[in-house]
């Protein structure tokens, strides 16, 4: 296992994680002052970002399945469980965004090779109630 975003488990197939980006930042407030260059007060620490890009093979590994899951994680709107293969736990994060783009379009309209770039940004754990239905969600 390559990495896990909620009900999605990225391995070499049929749903591959070729690589992700990770960025965080901090946030401050400027404070004008005549004269001078103006003081930076510390807010906080501000978004972290992850865009996971992923590439799946339907008609060779399958793939769309996850693919749907994906989209119905995505609109649900829940935050998901992130975590990397080795363990690591990256934390609860949603997902903002996903593009896919197709090549090789087979007679129906399939692309063989479906590219996929997933944006999802940290937000904080869901509630108790959430929780549990994200839990009972991954084993349907």
């Amino acid at each position: 296992m390559l990495m896990v975003l909620g009900p999605i488990q990225f391995e070499v197939w049929p749903f591959n994680a070729t690589e992700y980006e990770h960025g965080h930042e901090t946030t401050f407030a400027e404070k004008p002052v005549l004269g001078t260059r103006p003081p930076l007060e510390w807010v906080g620490d501000g978004p972290e970002v992850w865009t996971l890009h992923a590439r799946i093979f339907p008609r060779r590994f399958g793939g769309l399945d996850d693919l749907k899951k994906l989209a119905q994680a995505r609109a649900s709107g829940k935050p998901q469980y992130l975590m990397r293969g080795d363990g690591a736990q990256m934390g609860w994060v949603v997902i903002e965004k996903v593009d896919e783009h197709s090549t090789y379009l087979d007679p129906k309209g399939v692309g063989q090779v479906i590219e996929i770039d997933i944006s999802v940004k940290r937000s904080s754990k869901p509630s108790n109630g959430s929780y549990f239905s994200l839990l009972s969600g991954l084993f349907s």
